[in-house]
């Protein structure tokens, strides 16, 4: 690199010694001549710069390449791990979910079944009645329930829980449907007014409705043969009014006896012991 520095240096002196040796315009020539190759080293030297800055640049992006790189390759592994994991997790989600539909599919199945059973039923009892006995009688299946509601007049003399002979004939045939569907539970409420009753051995009408309750159990138990782990009695006094007891005929709709019949619980607790675990 030095040698080439004198290169110029000697080539000056050497037009400045020859310059009295040679014509004017021989040394003109030599100066031109001199003057281009300064110029062109300087833009030698400039060209090597850029080049070794724009080589510098390249190095640089290569490195800031490379690190970008790395760090995308950590994110792809990172990715896929993460996506084994989900893909695990969906697939026990979806487990899951189908088991649950199973289990809420056996529940509408089963509620079904009972829904049909019990308006069988209902329509079975209706039938049995004829016109007359209608007009006691009123039968309803709501949510899942039978109800048979018993006219006061129709069942007791009042302030009496002694069944009418009248009312016999009608219990048999509600016996008889009970019987042919012996799955089901049979609850008997009684109802009264709200006017006062004091008579020997009944206190008031929490003992009313709970006696004539029991009187229609055990009609049904003695006389018709219905089960009787399957029968419960029970009383509800006044205050489960299906009208204002300040009219006549507002009391007589509240004085009533009802027999209520209900699916066993029994095939629906088997299926909530058998319900989906939660995880």
């Amino acid at each position: 690199m030095k040698s080439k520095g004198l290169i110029p240096i000697f080539a000056a002196s050497l037009l400045t010694l020859t310059a009295g040796c040679v014509s004017q315009g021989k040394y003109n020539t030599l100066r031109a001549d001199y003057d281009a190759s300064q110029t062109a080293l300087a833009d030698a030297r400039a060209k090597t710069q850029t080049l070794e800055g724009l080589l510098e640049q390249a190095r640089q992006q290569n490195a800031d390449l490379r690190s970008q790189y790395d760090a995308l390759q950590k994110t792809l592994e990172q990715s896929i791990l993460t996506n084994q994991s989900g893909n695990v997790n969906i697939s026990k989600l979806v487990d899951e979910i189908n088991a649950s539909n199973k289990y809420i599919k056996r529940l509408v199945e089963a509620k079904s079944k009972s829904d049909s059973l019990l308006m069988a039923l209902s329509t079975r009892l209706t039938r049995s009645l004829d016109t007359s006995e209608l007009k006691d009688v009123d039968v309803k299946v709501l949510k899942g329930v039978v109800y048979i509601s018993l006219a006061d007049n129709m069942l007791f003399k009042t302030g009496s829980y002694q069944i009418s002979p009248a009312a016999m004939e009608i219990l048999s045939k509600i016996a008889k449907i009970i019987k042919d569907y012996n799955g089901y539970s049979v609850l008997v409420e009684g109802n009264t007014d709200n006017v006062p009753i004091s008579r020997e051995n009944i206190r008031n009408n929490w003992d009313l409705s709970a006696l004539r309750a029991s009187s229609v159990v055990q009609v049904l138990q003695n006389d018709f043969g219905v089960d009787p782990s399957r029968l419960t009695a029970g009383g509800r006094g006044e205050y489960n009014p299906v009208a204002s007891n300040d009219s006549a005929s507002g009391r007589q709709l509240n004085r009533r006896t009802q027999i209520i019949i209900t699916p066993s619980l029994d095939q629906f607790m088997d299926l909530i012991d058998k319900a989906p675990a939660d995880k």
